[in-house]
């Protein structure tokens, strides 16, 4: 155990994440188009890849407090200050490794909050729409009548099946 096997972890959840960052574009592209029907699939590859990052999380956190350990530095360091007590050329990597995750979060995080902002606006317009169901429409024979005004209670509505 020790640094490279520290960094080989990091790279992974670099892969992990590049991934995650792929599947959200993925799912924002079918929450962009109206295709829901693909929505849940797409979902669950986020959440697959979500649980992927968490076990090897749980492995990179072990493995770190083992390094920490022999570089005689507090158990459960941040990336930051196991860069600072590693030898050269590690520390340098360490720090590549910390910047490449702090971009990719932020990413992640942005796109994030773009697919929850178009879920929570199609979940608008689904509402309304179902709310604008109970109100008659006005539509017209091809004599020109109002259905609505002439069928007496009848009415059409129409409700655009991708919502």
């Amino acid at each position: 155990m020790g640094l490279a096997e520290v960094s080989g972890i990091l790279w992974k959840e670099r892969e992990l994440l590049e991934l995650l960052l792929f599947k959200l574009e993925e799912e924002q592209l079918v929450l962009a188009s109206g295709r829901t029907r693909w929505l849940a699939h797409a979902t669950r590859e986020v959440e697959f890849v979500m649980d992927q990052i968490r076990s090897t999380e749980v492995l990179r956190a072990a493995e770190v407090d083992a390094v920490a350990a022999e570089l005689e530095i507090e158990a459960g360091p941040s990336l930051n200050a196991l860069a600072a007590a590693a030898p050269e050329p590690w520390g340098e990597l360490l720090r590549g490794h910390r910047d490449a995750f702090l971009t990719l979060t932020a990413e992640i995080q942005a796109l994030a909050d773009a697919n929850r902002d178009l879920l929570s606006s199609g979940a608008r317009a689904l509402r309304e729409t179902l709310l604008g169901l109970d109100t008659p429409l006005d539509t017209y024979t091809a004599k020109g009548k109002n259905t609505a005004a002439s069928a007496g209670g009848s009415r059409a509505h129409f409700v655009d099946e991708a919502l």
